[in-house]
């Protein structure tokens, strides 16, 4: 009789293909036409409405309510069209996922289809049934979404979704975009400070952002005979089959039939939500793969992310396959990140991270790496709270993906500018900003040299014209570390004018002013500055040479958040008061324990319910073997050995568990938050977790297919 192992496996071999046919052989025909862009606003609403629109996008005004009911008509007239029932405010609470509540169009009244002024701008939902840090009780209900202008409407699912801020009944922030929005607004002040000492023209900065999507994809079947991928998004157990990544055949390989149509399929939905996907490929883990847009200002970036991960799993059930977002679902094999490329765009076209041929835009560009260098400095704890979490832990220097310790990688070029212009005053780049690097291949052009080389190893890499924050997680919403990095950055570029102001009263030309503060800042923050391989140890100890912390665990990392300079820090900028950084630090403390949490009671009931039994079944078969021959004068002393490993392996197991199960009642009943998320990380996982996986790991090396809960990874990842 097949396990169920064996039978999903023949279920996922014998899936039939699934044929993708995009609407029209070219994107443009199709893109965006579920989305109430600028295009429809122009069509639909009268001149003197749609000026009020795009003031209130670009500018931030507030519009009134007799505009929002000429909006309101109009974007029913065309969901309607759409063949679309309902509509709902879509935000982004704290939970790390998306929310929406759906109404219905119609209103049974006055039986006609409706769709309010009123109800276009704010919505009600229940703000104490979300993570909210003790801002709401369970009795204080009331919440408000109110829509963000700023980001597309959209048709998601036959329903017309409405981008929104979820704030409480008092004002405070429940949801991340409420305080990405004001950090947006920070670094805009503080970026055109700046530009101005360059620039008089530019009046205003965008931060922007391109994200690349790293996710793992599983057929179906296989998902759902294992639990802990279930419950807790990895296996917590399951030995390396002896092919994983080791060959590196993977990495850019040919996509998988299966994989690919997925893939077009959800890049043809993405296109029409406005979503602008534009590279897909196979990724280093046998199963894991990327998808990468072009960039977009940062807010709308963030949504799209959003909503294309909730579209990936929606397509992916079409397929009959399970995406993965979390950060490390098999041990043995790489884990996943979601590289956030920022950069900061002057409304004049400029990118301030882009070299140039012009010497005043050299400087300016200077200006602004080194600004940001040192704000990654100042702040390095708090930008590695910023990406702290249960899954990422795994792996954050995991020989994969960057380390905990926060450090810049700016490659040689950039590196021998800052150290000539912090030693004699220099400023020195050359014309073009690229060299040619000569292969001497007569049939091969020359090969462009960047004017930076690219480093994996660092957390954060400058790549030419942006800066690459590589140690976000797969699974988080980008908008927790980009409003941070906006806020550090602002605070950098905010004291900078200050300093140059102060050159400038001291009878300094403008020039050599800006040089001497650049000059202080490069030397100021050269510890947080790195080249070389951040995977080794030599690292590490070099690391702490000079200061830089290793927090190499979620509880610890998390204290940045209560420490009085980061309170003050967001709140000198208008981002976060006192009560909403509070409450942040409480709601990823719990999620951390809760997580944990999960994972273990996964591991209690797979170990207890599944691996014991299945070890002592087998045993059971050993033992009646070697009794039987026994009986004929024979003697098997390898079934004897291998009885006597499970008993020792099985003893080990179930100690352990009962030892991790009492020590997580323990922890329970501690009432303060933080030493309980310390005790989980110490007490639970780092204690218990290792063990009860080695002797599990160890059963089924004897056992093997009994294991159903223990599948292969190879298995898993095997997708034709």
């Amino acid at each position: 009789m097949a396990t169920l192992r064996q039978r999903a496996l023949l279920i996922a071999q014998g899936r039939p293909k699934i044929s993708v046919t995009p609407p029209s052989t070219k994107i443009s025909d199709f893109y965006g036409s579920h989305v109430f862009g600028i295009k429809q606003m122009k069509e639909s609403l009268a001149p003197s409405v749609y000026k009020k629109v795009a003031e209130a996008i670009d500018k931030g005004a507030k519009i009134d309510p007799a505009t929002a009911e000429e909006i309101a008509s109009a974007v029913k007239v065309w969901a309607l069209s759409k063949g679309v029932t309902h509509y709902t405010h879509w935000f982004q609470p704290l939970t790390g996922s998306t929310a929406e509540k759906h109404d219905a169009f119609f209103d049974a009244h006055a039986g006609i289809e409706r769709f309010k002024g009123s109800s276009l701008v704010q919505q009600e939902p229940d703000a104490s049934s979300f993570p909210n840090g003790g801002i709401r009780s369970t009795f204080e209900a009331r919440g408000y979404t109110a829509w963000d202008p700023s980001s597309p409407i959209f048709i998601f699912d036959k329903t017309l979704c409405v981008p929104t801020i979820f704030v409480s009944y008092t004002g405070e922030a429940l949801d991340y975009k409420t305080p990405l929005l004001k950090s947006m607004e920070a670094v805009n002040d503080a970026a055109v400070q700046i530009c101005q000492l360059f620039d008089r023209n530019v009046r205003k900065v965008i931060p922007s952002l391109g994200v690349e999507q790293e996710y793992f994809v599983i057929d179906r079947a296989l998902f759902a005979t294992r639990p802990d991928l279930v419950m807790a998004g990895r296996t917590v157990f399951g030995h390396n089959p002896a092919r994983g990544q080791q060959l590196e055949d993977h990495y850019f390989g040919s996509i998988p039939n299966r994989v690919k149509d997925f893939m077009m399929d959800f890049e043809i939905e993405a296109h029409k939500l406005g979503i602008p996907v534009s590279t897909r490929h196979n990724e280093v883990a046998p199963g894991q793969f990327e998808v990468a847009p072009v960039f977009e200002e940062i807010n709308k970036a963030i949504d799209h992310n959003q909503l294309l991960m909730d579209l990936m799993e929606k397509v992916a059930e079409k397929h009959s396959l399970k995406v993965l977002f979390h950060e490390k679902p098999f041990a043995g094999v790489n884990g996943s990140g979601k590289h956030n490329n920022w950069s900061l765009i002057t409304d004049t076209g400029v990118n301030l991270f882009q070299p140039s041929n012009s010497a005043r835009e050299n400087l300016q560009f200077l200006t602004f790496v080194v600004a940001t260098v040192k704000a990654v400095y100042d702040n390095a704890d708090l930008l590695r709270a910023s990406i702290a979490s249960a899954s990422n832990d795994f792996r954050l220097g995991a020989n994969e993906a960057p380390p905990a310790i926060m450090s810049v990688f700016l490659g040689s070029t950039l590196t021998s500018v800052l150290d000539e212009l912090e030693k004699n005053g220099n400023v020195k780049i050359e014309k073009g900003d690229n060299m040619y690097m000569k292969l001497g291949i007569s049939k091969i052009p020359e090969i462009i040299l960047d004017n930076t080389d690219r480093n994996r190893t660092s957390p954060f890499a400058f790549t030419g014209n942006k800066f690459e924050f590589r140690a976000v997680g797969s699974s988080a919403n980008s908008a927790g570390p980009m409003t941070v990095l906006n806020v550090i950055v602002s605070e950098v570029l905010k004291a900078m004018a200050k300093d140059i102001e102060k050159e400038m009263a001291a009878g300094k030309e403008k020039k050599i002013a800006i040089v001497n503060v650049l000059r202080k800042y490069i030397k100021d923050s050269k510890k947080i500055r790195f080249e070389g391989d951040g995977y080794s140890e030599e690292w590490a100890q070099e690391a702490e040479k000079r200061g830089l912390s290793n927090l190499k665990s979620t509880p610890f990392a998390l204290d940045a958040y209560r420490d009085k300079k980061v309170i003050a820090l967001f709140e000198k900028h208008g981002v976060l008061n006192e009560l909403e950084v509070h409450a942040r630090h409480e709601i990823m403390l719990e999620n951390y324990i809760k997580k944990v949490q999960i994972e273990s009671r996964v591991m209690g009931d797979l170990a207890l319910n599944h691996v014991i039994p299945t070890a002592i079944q087998y045993q059971n078969k050993l033992i009646e073997n070697a009794t039987g021959l026994k009986a004929l004068g024979l003697e098997n002393k390898a079934a004897i050995e291998t009885i006597q490993q499970i008993t020792g392996y099985l003893e080990s197991l179930k100690q352990n568990v009962n030892e991790m199960i009492d020590a997580r009642r323990r922890l329970n009943k501690e009432d303060d938050i933080v030493l309980r998320a310390k005790g989980y990380c110490v007490d639970v996982k780092e204690a218990y977790f290792d063990k009860i996986r080695y002797a599990a790991d160890k059963l089924e090396l004897i056992v093997d297919d009994e294991f159903w809960p223990l599948v292969k990874y190879r298995e898993m990842l095997f997708i034709k």
